[in-house]
């Protein structure tokens, strides 16, 4: 018989109320640490001029995909299906998905370098890049693919650790890394001493240099004796079936992370019909809902762990009572920085222009749209359960539907002589659709079989327990 891992049987007996809020602050300082490396560098790649700045942005929407679809989907996939080995039991095969998630890691590092590296240029062009911001976008984008492999890495391997339970050595990593770069990213950019000026090159190099570090720093922290996990690279065979545990979830999510960027540039080209202000003004007061992403992560990749947790383990009710309880903080903490940025929209506009058209315009979105937050703080955290527990179905749907409602729903506004404000006020009903969906489908027993509304829980669980 297995011995339960202390901190495993954490996520099985503990208050999940108290459990989950433990390990969600190592996990929102992550998020604020990440967040400041992107900031830093930005602001130093800034003292190069606006063709650099300007070259760095049109990268960035695509380092944010890289991102969000290692960390987030494909990093959730890796998460879960440890947390479900652990809580079965089955201790050799989570030792094994470490390996597993590790080529996985690099398939896809070498696509996405492939990928940007020959088709770079093009993309960009297509974007808008011309000139001297064209050029200074290929030199940053070769350098920041050139080392996909790493971003990957780190991001699986820190998955991998947050699988077990365990968010505290993921989080020192990050913020240990985010520190070196405060002095590194200048030292690289503008050279000094021995040390030649790199200019944009060298705030990518910084970068790569971040991840490689704390890719070798939770390398060594897995084949350490203070691991759960007790991998091996030399007796584990490759299985389709543990590929197929990860993939099944990762790239569903990959769907759904796509799926919400896209809703991002659906509405920003809807704003584009008002005029450049309405595009600043949108983007502006938009970069608020991004900001949503990270913290709502901060409460959900505990939440995985958790449910996949007690789904393994058979605890079908402790999984449930998990969810809802996350969606509760979720929605509490989303709309109160709603109703704030409804209430005082020029408080964060103000942050970044002062142009009245640009203010108007982001504050017709956040009144019509920051109410709703809490809407999307729900959706994004049962998107997080949802992976814990193997079933991303709903979810993707749920997103799909908020982007067609977003984009039809805009389109008719400008159609039949709508405003700017009627864009807005669809892009807050496709946030509505995109938490109600999810929420009514795990209700209704989507984890469990074929939705039924209404379904009481304990109906719902005598539907899904054996006999």
């Amino acid at each position: 018989m297995n011995t339960i891992d202390p901190r495993t049987r954490l996520l099985l007996e503990a208050p999940i109320g108290a459990t989950l809020l433990r390990l969600a602050a190592p996990n929102v300082l992550v998020m604020v640490a990440q967040a400041a490396a992107g900031l830093i560098e930005t602001y130093f790649v800034g003292k190069l001029g606006t063709d650099a700045l300007a070259g760095m942005a049109l990268v960035f929407p695509i380092v944010m995909l890289m991102q969000m679809t290692s960390a987030g989907a494909m990093g959730g996939g890796i998460a879960s299906s440890i947390a479900r080995a652990l809580g079965a039991g089955r201790r050799d095969d989570a030792d094994a998905l470490v390996l597993h998630a590790i080529v996985i890691a690099l398939g896809f590092g070498l696509a996405f370098s492939l990928a940007l590296l020959l088709g770079g240029r093009w993309l960009y062009a297509q974007m808008g890049g011309s000139g001297a911001s064209l050029q200074a976008a290929v030199t940053y984008s070769h350098w920041v693919f050139a080392g996909a492999m790493l971003v990957w890495l780190f991001n699986s391997l820190a998955a991998v650790i947050r699988g077990t339970g365990n968010m505290t050595v993921p989080a020192n990593v990050t913020v240990v890394g985010v520190i070196a770069l405060v002095p590194l990213s200048p030292l690289l950019i503008f050279g000094w001493g021995p040390v030649p000026a790199l200019g944009i090159a060298g705030g990518a190099l910084a970068l790569l240099l971040y991840y490689l570090v704390g890719t070798l720093a939770l390398a060594a922290y897995l084949w350490s004796d203070r691991s759960l996990l007790k991998p091996s690279l030399a007796n584990v065979k490759l299985r389709w079936l543990l590929f197929r545990d990860i993939l099944r979830i990762g790239l569903i999510g990959a769907i759904s992370t796509l799926a919400t960027n896209l809703s991002i540039g659906v509405a920003t080209s809807l704003a584009g019909g008002f005029g450049p202000a309405a595009i600043a003004g949108y983007g502006t007061a938009a970069r608020l809902e991004y900001l949503l992403v990270p913290l709502v992560f901060g409460l959900g990749a505990p939440l995985v762990a958790m449910v996949g947790t007690c789904m393994g383990a058979g605890q079908h009710e402790r999984a449930l009572r998990a969810t809802w309880i996350g969606a509760a903080m979720a929605f509490t903490l989303t709309e109160a920085i709603g109703l704030a940025a409804a209430a005082f929209p020029r408080a964060w506009l103000s942050l970044f222009g002062t142009d009245p058209a640009m203010l108007e315009a982001g504050t017709l979105y956040l009144r019509a749209v920051g109410p709703l937050y809490g809407f999307f703080g729900v959706a994004l955290v049962l998107y997080f359960a949802s992976q814990g527990a193997g079933r991303l179905l709903w979810p993707v749907a749920g997103n799909i539907a908020r982007l067609a409602v977003a984009a039809i729903g805009g389109w008719l506004a400008i159609r039949w002589g709508g405003g700017l404000m009627q864009v807005f006020v669809a892009q807050g009903a496709g946030l509505v659709v995109y938490g109600v969906v999810i929420a009514a489908a795990i209700a209704g027993g989507a984890w469990f079989g074929r939705v039924g509304w209404p379904c009481r829980t304990a109906t719902l669980l005598r539907r899904i327990q054996p006999g």
